[in-house]
């Protein structure tokens, strides 16, 4: 299933549009995440029961107050553009909460970054929550992915060793348009993965490239951090992006980025100047 957040609810997207199953998902995203099995199933039952909406307007499907752990350099074409050495372990920073949008909502471009950035990301969304897991029980956690655009402004995020801030603007996460359950995805590291910048492709690779997989990085981030539910994991960007080209390519107002997943889907976003 796709799930989605809506104005006013939860849904799941199909053909057709957003079938409204807010009371069988629990009421919020976070309901649903750790009612496991038996509220999928609930909502699966109720989205066969209800007609499909078109007049909603889709919202980031987060969580309130998502923590946002970024993979830095988890390709090894992207780190040699970005003439970075990949590390033995991954490479993890945050992206704040206060950075997400959602589908459709404008990137701003701010004043005091000159270097703006796109990146392609699956990312991985956590149903339940652990200590120290196991990266063969890496599947036991997972409720499904989504798409991350890791927007990022380089001359922020490289003055220092710390990338947090460079990543975390207003607007800089976007995410969606949905999450598809693990169970319709499959297996995470056989994706297309696209991006487009007014329809000219920038970025196109197969997560089967991906140097630490997503057992590896939840078994390495809850060896440290216990992970929650409605955690997002951004597994990293392939090559293509602005830093990396010559001369360098960073996002200008009033360009529409597309990042295409496949099994996903599509999620757009324009750039605007900070007003």
């Amino acid at each position: 299933m796709k799930i989605v957040r809506f104005e006013g609810g939860i849904g799941v997207l199909d053909e057709h549009g957003v079938v409204d199953v807010t009371a069988a998902a629990g009421e919020t995203l976070h309901a649903l995440l750790v009612g496991g099995a038996d509220a999928l199933e609930r909502v699966r039952a109720a989205s066969a029961q209800n007609a499909a909406r078109q007049d909603v307007r889709l919202l980031a499907p987060v969580t309130d107050h998502p923590r946002i752990f970024g993979i830095g350099l988890n390709y090894a074409e992207h780190a040699t553009e970005s003439k970075m050495k990949t590390q033995a372990v991954p490479t993890v920073f945050m992206k704040l909460a206060s950075s997400v949008c959602g589908p459709g909502d404008e990137i701003i471009l701010p004043k005091n970054a000159t270097e703006p950035d796109y990146e392609a990301e699956l990312a991985v969304v956590i149903g339940r929550g652990g200590f120290r897991i196991a990266a063969a029980d890496w599947q036991q956690h997972v409720f499904g992915y989504t798409i991350v655009n890791d927007v990022s402004a380089r001359d922020v995020q490289l003055a220092t060793s710390q990338w947090t801030l460079g990543k975390s603007f207003p607007t800089f996460t976007p995410v969606g348009p949905c999450i598809v359950t693990a169970d319709e995805l499959g297996d995470p590291h056989e994706l297309e993965i696209a991006l487009t910048i007014d329809g000219e492709e920038l970025q196109h690779s197969n997560t089967r490239h991906l140097i630490f997989r997503v057992p590896q990085l939840i078994e390495y981030i809850s060896s440290i951090v216990p992970l929650e539910p409605g955690d997002i994991i951004s597994t990293g960007t392939p090559q293509g992006v602005g830093l990396g080209r010559e001369p360098k390519r960073w996002l200008k107002p009033n360009e529409e980025i597309v990042i295409t997943v496949q099994g996903i889907g599509e999620l757009r976003n324009r750039t605007k100047a900070e007003a």
